[in-house]
């Protein structure tokens, strides 16, 4: 197999159909998968994009190949692959690339319960492996044995969060032709006074109405459009595989990740008093400082969820959040689901009598610039140049968990961090009032830039 170091990501497998990611490909990574996490069976799901079934088979067959059985459950998002590699303890692989455009695809794996696989714990030996040719097995071939698991998925989540005795809603949901279309129906339509406005439930991975993107403003406009003209309660948006939930009130203004995160870990410490709560290190400040509010004990861990994941594992934490709309919860297997993310906002709204945007701003108390990417020419020295400019201001305190993160006097901070995969650095700033972001931003930029 060719060098296959240009879709092997840190935490997952993406690539170009057919130029970098094709079945052989796929057949190739199975086997590996199969040798390297064993087990007596994977649980293998797809997407709605055109090249995923294909993929998803092939993959099966190099799993077979290697005399395991696999589960194969065809579409769904990824939390409902979580969910099954959860429930029945095997590992499993998805076949999506979220919210990439069409023309890609990818693998996402994990290990039995759905613990995650980076390439400091397995992804860096399945590609190895891949490469250099599995040996072949010398016994019989596994099984594949066909199992839908959208009911029970729905219903495990239900059994999270009861929705049934909450007001009735109007809930605008946006899936962007992505896997929501398949999930929000199972989840949301039953047992719930629910009035459910659908846009784009269409599955249809060339996304002809808009990327399934929602991180992107541009991204949501529809919905927010759509909330406006019904007189919605609330909106929600999911990306192409549907783990991640966006939200929007009811005036059709969008509510952070940080806020959602502060609201569900206020619902998660009523049930767990004196929990842990995770979240990364862009999260608003506001979340730390609500979870102590309310007796809980937040814990601060880099960007992406191996690392999510990992605290929650060593802390036994409840729940977790990142700026990214990932939502992460213990009774989950420590997975990040969407879908129980919104299902939580919607109890909180429907036992509430106050609108969304009455909530959602006890959880907002900050202002923030929002991610700001740079192009640069060499990351490395421009993070450089960023630390020598602050680190000897007074009252200035710096540390590298994850890039650098410079808290200044008065609570402004900003976290600046390296691309993984673009030569890209990513700033985020969040001060008291939207005039401080403003000038630490420029400030920050300028250097940047420069």
């Amino acid at each position: 197999m060719a060098d296959l170091a240009g879709i092997f990501k840190a935490y997952d497998v993406r690539g170009v159909i057919p130029d970098t990611l094709n079945a052989d490909i796929s057949r190739a990574i199975g086997a590996a998968f199969a040798r390297v996490v064993g087990g007596p069976a994977v649980v293998v799901a797809h997407d709605m994009r055109p090249s995923s079934p294909e993929l998803a088979r092939a993959f099966a067959d190099g799993v077979t190949g290697q005399g395991v059985d696999v589960v194969f459950t065809g579409l769904g998002s990824t939390d409902l692959l979580y969910y099954g590699s959860g429930s029945l303890d095997l590992p499993g692989a998805m076949f999506t690339a979220s919210h990439n455009p069409a023309q890609y695809n990818g693998i996402k794996m994990c290990r039995a319960g759905a613990a995650p696989i980076s390439s400091d714990t397995g992804l860096a030996e399945i590609r190895r492996l891949a490469e250099e040719g599995v040996p072949a097995h010398d016994g019989p071939v596994g099984t594949v044995t066909e199992q839908d698991l959208l009911s029970g998925y729905a219903e495990y989540l239900r059994s999270l969060v009861d929705l049934s005795g909450i007001r009735p809603l109007k809930v605008v949901v946006d899936a962007g032709n992505g896997m929501g279309g398949h999930t929000v129906p199972a989840v949301l339509e039953q047992g719930a006074p629910l009035e459910i406005v659908p846009l784009y439930f269409e599955l249809d991975g060339t996304f002809p109405n808009h990327p399934a993107n929602p991180l992107d403003p541009a991204n949501i406009v529809d919905l927010q459009k759509k909330v406006r003209e019904t007189g919605a309660d609330i909106g929600l948006a999911f990306d192409g595989d549907a783990d991640r939930c966006f939200v929007v009130d009811e005036g059709g203004d969008a509510v952070p990740p940080s806020a959602i995160t502060a609201l569900v870990a206020v619902q998660e410490l009523a049930k767990h008093p004196g929990a842990t709560i995770i979240h990364n290190l862009i999260t608003s400040h506001a979340v730390p400082d609500i979870v102590r509010e309310h007796g809980g004990v937040p814990m601060r861990t880099r960007v992406g969820h191996s690392f999510i994941k990992a605290t929650m594992a060593e802390t036994d934490a409840v729940f977790g959040g990142e700026h990214s709309a990932h939502y992460y919860f213990r009774d989950f297997w420590k997975a990040d689901t969407g879908m129980l993310a919104a299902m939580h906002v919607l109890r909180v709204l429907g036992t509430d009598g106050r609108p969304l945007s009455e909530i959602t701003a006890e959880y907002s108390r900050y202002a923030a610039s929002g991610e700001i990417n740079s192009e640069v020419a060499d990351a490395a020295e421009r993070m450089v140049a960023v630390r020598e400019a602050f680190a000897d201001r007074d009252g200035a305190t710096v540390d590298e968990l994850d890039g650098l993160t410079v808290e200044l006097p008065g609570g402004s901070w900003f976290n600046l961090r390296a691309s993984n995969t673009e030569p890209l650095l990513r700033l985020n700033v969040e001060a008291a009032d939207a005039e401080s972001v403003n000038g630490l931003r420029d400030e920050v930029l300028a250097i940047v830039r420069s």
